[in-house]
């Protein structure tokens, strides 16, 4: 398995342990706005590594798609996570850059070109 797939595997696996521990151990800790917070947070989180895996595997060059979907993961979701656990409105600031690295790595896969060292 390359490193992009160990990433991807590791990142779905957070995503997986982060959701639960929203519903789960977050109830009594904070609001119901926060709690949809995490779980939009979580649902992009899990999305996301699921194309992260994808790009892994694919016989394709998207090295920006891989970088820009991880990079996405970590301000998007990982700045909600924060947000929703400190309070600090400096992290929901910046949540909108982590989506629009998202939104470019799902554009890049339009520039993604075929790998000519994978196989057929």
């Amino acid at each position: 398995m390359n490193t992009w797939a160990r990433v991807a595997a590791i990142s779905g696996a957070l995503a997986v342990a982060l959701g639960a521990f929203g519903a789960h151990g977050l109830k009594a800790h904070v609001t119901v706005e926060g709690l949809e917070t995490w779980k939009t947070a979580a649902h992009y989180h899990l999305i996301h590594s699921v194309l992260l895996f994808v790009c892994a595997l694919a016989p394709l060059e998207a090295k920006w798609t891989k970088r820009l979907i991880s990079t996405g993961i970590i301000i998007f979701a990982g700045s909600l996570y924060i947000y929703v656990l400190s309070g600090v409105k400096f992290f929901a600031i910046i949540t909108p850059l982590g989506g629009l690295s998202l939104i470019l790595g799902w554009i890049s896969l339009l520039f993604a070109r075929p790998n000519e060292s994978a196989p057929s």
